[in-house]
Parts: structure tokens; sequence; C-alpha cells
């Protein structure tokens, strides 16, 4: 995946509210190892049964993901998107979980999305091909 110049930043969350960020990035870490087809299968699992999830709701989540982990703040951009939508699920909500890439320069890159746009992306995710997404349940796609 892309890999940014600077590490993002995010204000840091009090002790009591950097649980359940803490446990979706470390669970976010061990699914990013699967096969991209069984990364896909699981998170489609995962989004049964829950409500979209707005765009605020949504960027709390990245910003709660990035000022606990630097992975995410920083070169994981799968393990970001993966622990943004895992916390959003917590929640009992679900944001469009996407994959993609762009062939000049070549380049792969992992975001999230709700009401229709990418969440909080430096740069321009319009130039990614979308190859995988986990679309929330209901949605069509």
């Amino acid at each position: 995946m892309t890999t940014p110049a600077v590490a993002e930043q995010a204000t840091r969350l009090p002790l009591h509210r950097q649980i359940a960020p803490r446990c979706a990035a470390g669970a976010a870490r061990l699914l990013v190892r699967l096969p991209p087809a069984r990364l896909h299968r699981v998170l489609r699992v995962l989004s049964k049964g829950s409500r979209p999830a707005g765009y605020a709701e949504v960027a709390r989540a990245r910003r709660s993901v990035v000022s606990v982990s630097t992975r995410c703040a920083g070169l994981g951009c799968l393990q970001r998107s993966v622990a943004t939508v895992l916390l959003c699920r917590v929640r009992g909500r679900w944001a469009d979980w996407c994959t993609g890439f762009r062939v000049q320069p070549f380049a792969a890159h992992a975001w999230v999305e709700a009401d229709g746009r990418p969440v909080d992306e430096p740069g321009e995710v319009g130039v990614f091909r979308t190859v995988l997404a986990v679309r929330r349940p209901g949605s069509g796609s």
C-alpha cells in the first residue's frame, strides 16, 4: 500500500478512550496478514447486521485509531482502514472499506468511505481504481 512521507497527527486520547481503538488496531494488524480474498470475506461477514456510519462518526473513529497506533498514523493504510471499520463495527455501524490501485505512478492504497466519499484522506483518492470493497449492508454493492 502507499506510504505517506509524514505520519498523520492526531490529538492524544484520554487513557479510558484508548481501549477500543487499541483493540481495533491490534485486531487489524492480525487481519491484514490474511490473503486479500480472505480478508475481504472476513470483513463482509463482520459488516452484516450493521447500520451505515456517517462521515463524522467514521472521521472520529479514524482519528482515534491514528492517535493510538504509529503504524496506522503512517505507513499502514491497510491496517488503518481495517482498524477504522472494526472500530465503527464495535459501535454497531459500518463504513465502506475500499482498496485499489493507480497506474501512473503505480501505487496501491486502502481507505474508508462514508456518505459516498473518502474520509480524511490526504491526496486524491479518486485516481485509484477500487479493486476490493466491503460496502455497508444493503447498499447494493
